[in-house]
């Protein structure tokens, strides 16, 4: 495998004769909440990352099969009549091998994001998609974005500013392309929409933003008793989860603020 055994050899170098020597990774990134909407200020946007998403897609569709539940399952939609498929599927990927995580949570109201991106939801959310993959991204690897559909304006470009301005930014070959599909058709957007779901819905119920359903709060407790996790509330790292969230939104918290954005500015 190129890492095993080329590790000296750097990608940037590689030709596409060495196509067996390059590791590829797929990712899948969601959101939830509105950027724009002022009632929900909430928003997190996550990407899953694995090698090979034929294992964990197969095992979801194994567990569709065995109840022959076949309905799209949302974070929002959590009911008695699907909330324990829900765990079911967060089961499963944690039963699967070579998978990492990564969210960042950021409030509208928050200093860094009036700062940093003036009330603009596009520009922040193409600027924490760029974050995320960043921080995802391993030195010798090549990925390929998969993002749940968002209805756009017609001059935002997401997809190709993204990969334009990753691939720059990396000075290589990083990110081979961004497709967006509806997360109704693909299981593993929908794993991505509980995963943020949960740590969004954990945030907004520490601060007393959101009364708390009785079936959010049973996933939202289900995956942290999984990751060994007390709160989202300040974020949450192991070896496969790195869950970020921007504290800028209490002045008091932080008197440097800037010190913990690395990476790519706008």
């Amino acid at each position: 495998m190129f890492f095993k055994s080329n590790k000296e050899i750097k990608t940037k170098d590689l030709k596409l004769a060495d196509f067996d020597k390059i590791w590829t990774k797929f990712c899948f990134l969601d959101e939830t909440g509105t950027l724009s909407d002022q009632k929900d200020q909430y928003f997190t946007v996550g990407i899953l990352k694995m090698s090979q998403p034929y294992y964990l897609q197969s095992k979801i569709f194994y567990e569709r099969s065995k109840i022959r539940f076949y309905d799209e399952v949302k974070f929002n939609k959590l009911s008695k009549n699907n909330v324990s498929f829900a765990k079911t599927i967060i089961d499963t990927l944690f039963e699967t091998r070579s998978i990492s995580f990564c969210s960042y949570s950021i409030s509208t109201k928050s200093d860094y994001y009036l700062k940093r991106f003036d009330k603009n939801p596009w520009l922040a959310y193409e600027q924490i998609t760029l974050k995320l993959l960043d921080a995802t991204l391993s030195e010798q690897e090549i990925i390929v974005l998969i993002a749940d559909h968002v209805t756009t304006p017609k001059d935002i470009r997401f997809e190709v500013e993204v990969k334009k301005k990753f691939n720059q930014y990396k000075g290589r070959l990083s990110l081979v392309g961004v497709c967006r599909f509806d997360s109704k058709s693909n299981d593993l957007l929908q794993l991505v929409d509980l995963l943020i779901g949960a740590v969004t819905y954990d945030i907004k119920f520490s601060k007393n933003l959101v009364d708390g359903s009785k079936y959010k709060l049973e996933v939202v407790d289900y995956l942290k008793r999984k990751l060994g996790a007390d709160s989202f509330l300040k974020g949450f790292k192991n070896h496969n989860f790195n869950i970020f969230v921007d504290k800028t939104d209490h002045l008091d918290i932080s008197q440097n603020n800037e010190a913990n954005e690395k990476g790519l500015s706008s």
